[in-house]
């Protein structure tokens, strides 16, 4: 009768599943398997309660016919159900599913498989009422086999869905996971059992129809839930991963092997006896501190409510580190968001120095610094721990180890109260080598670490550790960038001296030339005292190194300042300079600041010519801008140069040049909201262009 209620039940379930009034490829699957298991539940319980054998061991051939169907339909429902990505599934098993389905019906067919291959029947004989028995042979065997790992797969397939629902989605299919996974856990059992002992034991009809009843109640409840929107998205990683897995596997091997040798015994006293060992060794196992740790662990992880909030400690940990580029203020950050995660009174952070000799004292929360620095290890016992540590990257309770290191580890993190809770190290690994050590003592109400404290631990050193070596790195970063600064700097003073200089040189190359002229001597000396105020002025800025490029603008015509800073420049014989300033509007510009812009485009221009040539000097307007274009007919440069050296400090292609007179001169440009523009060709000449923004009147 329960057979006959499990088919009811299956057979109303799935009508139900049709008629609901939504349609879509898991519904189908769906009603199609449990119709399926209807029909089995109905066939096992004709082929129990027949007194005939040749009845029987049809309805039970029958029976498993049926059955060769459900691994491919179950299959194909779990990889579909409330599944938005199913069609990938498929495509991911798609060997799995025909397998699925051409192994089991090829070995039920009879053209590829005789009956006798399956079961034989010798009759069993209860005192009450006949039962049949029914022998697993070979391709029975591997029936069973194929059905048991097809459970197990569509419960792991299942478990998959499950926990990548969340919220509301999972509150509507829970109960229909919850039926199916009663209904294949039994059935997972059942089958082991025939494929322990090799035979159909009809004892095993009550537990699988009472299994199909149940997982149709449970069914039926989800079935009143609106799950035709549910749409999860799984992830792709393998199953290996899954629980189901875990717990199917451990119940086959320690269920199989054992019931195996068991039966495989034929002396009453030996069976004894191995029954005694295998109880001895359980107890063994189960007084065993190590395995004891190793399933609180697992259970901490895996089934046991966290006591802590990782999200909150994530987010807290982050934010407390990520923006500390100093070790002092991340070491300070560490202890005080320990204290507060962990409830630990005692913390200090011991860092390895840069000779890789000695750990140094950092910070800590029970003891000053003096303190500290008299108790640092010395260099023997610094090594030996330097040592232990590279192969204990997990935190270590110091109460429990034995060693020098270990003792000099707890001289280190000295207990302020009794009952502490024990001692604590945690090692900091960074960059595959030790930074530093994290000791722990005096947890508020003398409470001992668990493995959760651990496992968060572990994670807490290894944040803090790529803290303490971006720290680091950032350090040598920021000395890098303040010695480039410098040199940028002092380049740049030493490039005015420069052009200085250069300015120098050609009035004393000319001095021999036009020493009679009067006219020449006064724009000499006046050269001269322009130059030497200039001087003074570059010396009187040396205190504005560390600042940033300032600019004062003003209103100012582009020719006209032009053709002022040009005024008294003497180029070299053989070198024509041809201006062609035309009037330009206001343009906001530093005078001072722009001089050093048309100072070394004309000197370097010179410098190209080479003493032979034409430099043309060029002031325009054009849609916005003013224009001042400096163009010679010199050796030029390559293109490669121009795109990637041309604009950056120290590179040049003069042989006493420094390479900065470009990139101060874009600078400048860039800080009026300018730009230079550069065409160039080896042999034939340069043009620069430089525009700057024309002043935009009120109207």
């Amino acid at each position: 009768m329960l057979a006959y209620a499990g088919a009811a039940c299956a057979g109303m379930v799935a009508l139900m599943a049709v008629l609901r009034g939504w349609r879509s490829i898991a519904v189908w699957w769906f009603a199609l398997g449990m119709a399926l298991l209807a029909a089995e539940s109905v066939l096992l319980g004709l082929a129990t309660d027949t007194v005939l054998r040749g009845e029987a061991a049809r309805w039970q051939y029958c029976r498993l016919v049926v059955m060769s169907l459900l691994p491919s339909v179950w299959m194909l429902f779990s990889l579909s159900y409330a599944r938005g990505s199913y069609g990938e599934f498929f495509r991911q098993w798609r060997y799995v599913l025909i397998g699925a389905l051409v192994l089991p019906v090829a070995l039920v067919c009879p053209l590829v498989c005789p009956r006798q291959m399956l079961f034989t029947a010798p009759g069993a004989i209860d005192r009450d009422r006949w039962v049949w028995v029914f022998q697993l042979q070979p391709a029975g065997f591997v029936l069973y086999t194929v059905f048991l790992v097809s459970a197990v797969a569509v419960m792991m397939n299942l478990e998959r869905t499950v926990r990548a629902a969340i919220g509301t989605m999972r509150w509507r299919i829970k109960f229909m996971i919850l039926g199916l996974v009663v209904l294949f856990a039994v059935r997972a059992y059942t089958c082991s059992q025939v494929l322990l002992w090799r035979n159909l034991d009809p004892s095993l009809v009550t537990v699988d129809c009472g299994a199909l009843v149940l997982g149709c109640l449970l069914i039926l409840r989800s079935l009143f839930r609106d799950d035709s929107k549910v749409a999860v998205f799984p992830s792709k990683a393998i199953l290996e991963n899954s629980l189901t897995a875990l717990a199917a596997g451990v119940y086959l091997l320690s269920v199989g092997i054992l019931a195996r040798l068991a039966a495989s015994i034929k002396s009453a006293q030996a069976k004894t006896f191995f029954l005694l060992f295998i109880l001895v060794a359980v107890t063994v196992v189960a007084l065993s501190d190590r395995a004891r740790m190793h399933v609180r662990r697992f259970f901490s992880r895996y089934f046991q409510r966290p006591i802590y909030d990782y999200r909150t400690v994530w987010i807290a940990l982050t934010e407390g580190i990520v923006s500390r580029v100093k070790q002092a203020d991340l070491c300070q950050a560490t202890v005080t968001l320990i204290s507060d995660i962990f409830q630990v009174l005692s913390i200090t952070i011991w860092l390895v120095d840069e000779k890789r000799e000695n750990l140094v004292f950092a910070v800590s929360t029970s003891f000053s610094a003096a303190a500290g620095a008299e108790m640092e290890p010395k260099q023997e016992e610094a090594k030996a721990i330097f040592q232990a540590l590279q192969t204990h990257r997990d935190p270590i309770d110091l109460e429990t180890i034995k060693g020098d290191w270990a003792v000099a580890l707890r001289r280190l993190a000295p207990p302020q109260f009794r009952g502490s809770g024990g001692r604590l190290c945690v090692p900091l690994m960074g960059g595959g080598q030790l930074l530093g050590v994290i000791t722990l003592a005096d947890r508020v109400g003398g409470t001992f670490f668990s493995t959760e404290d651990f496992d968060l631990l572990r994670c807490v050193g290894d944040q803090v550790a790529a803290g303490l070596l971006n720290a680091q790195l950032s350090q040598k970063l920021l000395q890098a960038k303040e010695m480039e600064a410098f040199q940028i700097m002092s380049a740049f003073f030493v490039h005015d001296l420069k052009n200085t200089a250069s300015t120098l040189n050609l009035m004393l190359q000319n001095l021999p030339v036009h020493f009679d002229n009067p006219d020449f001597r006064e724009d000499a000396l006046r050269g001269m005292t322009k130059t030497c105020e200039h001087i003074n002025h570059l010396i009187s800025r040396l205190t504005l190194l560390r600042h940033d490029l300032q600019i004062k603008p003003a209103a100012w015509d582009l020719s006209e300042v032009v053709s002022g800073l040009l005024t008294n420049w003497e180029v070299m014989a053989g070198v024509t300079l041809v201006k062609n300033l035309r009037p330009c509007p206001a343009t906001l510009l530093d005078r001072d600041q722009f001089a050093k812009v048309v100072t070394n485009l004309v000197l370097n221009a010179s410098e190209a010519i080479n003493r032979s040539g034409e430099i043309r000097v060029e002031t325009s307007q054009s849609h916005g801008w003013s224009v001042l274009q400096v163009a010679d007919n010199g050796c030029g440069m390559t293109p490669e140069f121009v795109s990637r050296a041309l604009f950056r400090p120290f590179q040049t292609t003069k042989k006493k040049g420094l390479g900065i007179g470009m990139f101060q001169s874009k600078m400048i440009v860039e800080a009026h909201g300018g730009r230079i523009e550069v065409e160039s060709d080896v042999g034939k000449g340069t043009t620069f262009r430089v525009l700057l923004p024309i002043e935009k009147r009120s109207t």
